[in-house]
């Protein structure tokens, strides 16, 4: 059986934000495979690298300001960058970090990026913003309905 992390993070007390946890809550709800681990914070953090050890795939999941569509899934890869706190730590430099500490590349990562508007403090989700988690929600279930690499960089070109 595939060992798969599946991580997201966002604040739930910021609108949108919320979209990488709500994701999450879906999943532990209506996906259950013995690979399977899932884990959720507000931010990424340099720790989070060695969450990494020992898995075949990892999906992480966030809402995203930048995202032209419902939601967009990519594929990572590690890269150094100028973030150098937990509050600007990217998914690529967790993965160097990986890379750095582990000694070897770090397993196949992808981001599923969640379209979001609102952030605001103490505001509920968006209603475009359920929209897009329910289409979110749908991709995920094709996703971990086969969780396998080959799989997942199919899903990925029909995205583009």
């Amino acid at each position: 059986m595939t060992n798969v992390l599946v991580f997201g993070y966002g604040n739930l007390s910021r609108g949108d934000d919320a979209l990488g946890p709500l994701l999450i809550e879906y999943i532990e709800k209506h996906v259950n495979f013995s690979g399977l681990e899932i884990i959720t914070d507000f931010q990424l953090q340099i720790e989070h690298a060695l969450d990494l050890e020992g898995r075949d795939l990892v999906l992480f999941v966030d809402a995203a300001v930048g995202c032209d569509q419902p939601y967009q899934f990519s594929r990572l890869a590690p890269e150094k960058d100028r973030s150098y706190t937990s509050h600007a730590m990217s998914l690529t430099s967790v993965l160097s970090v990986y890379q750095d500490v582990v000694h070897k590349q770090p397993p196949p990562c992808f981001l599923l990026s969640i379209q979001a508007l609102n952030f605001e403090l103490g505001t509920d989700l968006s209603e475009q913003a359920r929209l897009n988690l329910g289409l979110a929600e749908k991709f995920v279930q094709q996703l971990l309905g086969n969780p396998e690499l080959g799989n997942w960089l199919k899903l990925m070109a029909l995205c583009e």
